[in-house]
C-alpha cells in the first residue's frame, strides 16, 4: 500500500468550436480611386474588443471586434469594421478560468480568420499589399481591460 493518496483522473479541460461567423462587416474606401495611388505610409488606428455571453443551452457566444482606420495627411484611405463571432462549448474548465478562456483563448482561436477577412477586404478594395493585422496578445489585452474596469470601480478619492 502506498502512502500517497490516489488521485482520480479528471477529464481534461476542453474548448470546442461549434461555429464561426461574420456577425457584422463594413469596408469603406471613401476616396477611391485616388486613395489607391497614395505613396505616403498611412497612419493606422486599430481597435480590438472581445466580448462573451452565455446562452441558455450552456454554450457561449464570443465576439471579436476589429476596427481599422487608415489615413494619410491627404485624408482617409479605408476603414474596416468586423465583428467575427464563434459559438463555443466549454467542458471541465474550473469556474475561475471560464472568463479568461472566453476572453483570451476563444479570441485567440478566432483571430487568424478575422485577420484574413480584413486582409482580403483591403486587397479587394484595391490596396496592395493587403493590410495584415499584427498578432495580438489577447492575454495582455484581457489583463489591461480587467485593470481598467477595476480602476473605474474604485470610489473617488481612493488610489
Amino acid at each position: 500500500m502506498s502512502d500517497t493518496p490516489e488521485t482520480q483522473s479528471q477529464p481534461a479541460p476542453a474548448m470546442t468550436v461549434l461555429a464561426q461567423f461574420i456577425r457584422d462587416f463594413s469596408f469603406e474606401n471613401p476616396r477611391a480611386p485616388n486613395s489607391l495611388r497614395v505613396e505616403a505610409r498611412p497612419e493606422v488606428d486599430l481597435g480590438v474588443e472581445m466580448s462573451a455571453k452565455g446562452r441558455s443551452d450552456g454554450l457561449f457566444e464570443v465576439d471579436l471586434k476589429l476596427s481599422v482606420k487608415a489615413a494619410t495627411p491627404e485624408g482617409p484611405m479605408f476603414a474596416v469594421e468586423l465583428v467575427y463571432g464563434g459559438l463555443f462549448q466549454l467542458g471541465n474548465i474550473p469556474e475561475e478560468l471560464v472568463e479568461p478562456t472566453l476572453l483570451v483563448e476563444c479570441p485567440r482561436y478566432l483571430f487568424p480568420f478575422a485577420r484574413r477577412i480584413v486582409a482580403d477586404a483591403s486587397s479587394d478594395g484595391g490596396f496592395s499589399p493587403p493590410f495584415f493585422i499584427d498578432p495580438i496578445d489577447f492575454g495582455t489585452l484581457y489583463l489591461q481591460q480587467k485593470a481598467n474596469v477595476l480602476s473605474q470601480q474604485q470610489p473617488a478619492g481612493q488610489a
